[in-house]
């Protein structure tokens, strides 16, 4: 399993300390500096049933740039996964994903329904 975080998001900090705190593997990675893959795209698209807003990290200031916020309405599904991966700021994060797993945002609850993470 990947974990796609910045480090000084305390969403992604809280995130990383519950894995740990479960003893769950996983690979960290800086999505500013690494974006996920196209195909980590298209599973975390099926996660999100299709709705490419759910990919964005809306309380960015990047993501707050009219000059961003205004053309994605515009922009093809491959367009988008293009755009987040030149603008890692711009992914809603934590992004995770792995065999049988694809979650975005930290939300203790839903984390812990996912059978991924039970032993």
């Amino acid at each position: 399993m990947k974990i796609y975080q910045y480090e000084k998001c305390e969403t992604c900090k809280k995130a990383l300390r519950w894995l740990k705190d479960r003893n769950i593997e996983f690979i960290s990675l800086p999505i500013r500096e690494k974006t996920p893959t196209k195909k980590e795209f298209l599973q975390m698209i099926k996660s999100h049933d299709g709705q490419l807003k759910k990919l964005f990290n809306t309380s960015s200031k990047d993501y707050r740039d009219p000059d961003v916020k205004n053309k994605i309405p515009d922009l093809s599904q491959e367009q988008i996964i293009s755009l987040l991966q030149e603008r890692g700021n711009l992914i809603k994060r934590p992004f995770v994903v792995g065999d049988g797993i694809a979650l975005q945002g930290f939300k203790p609850d839903l984390w812990e329904k996912e059978t991924v993470f039970k032993k």
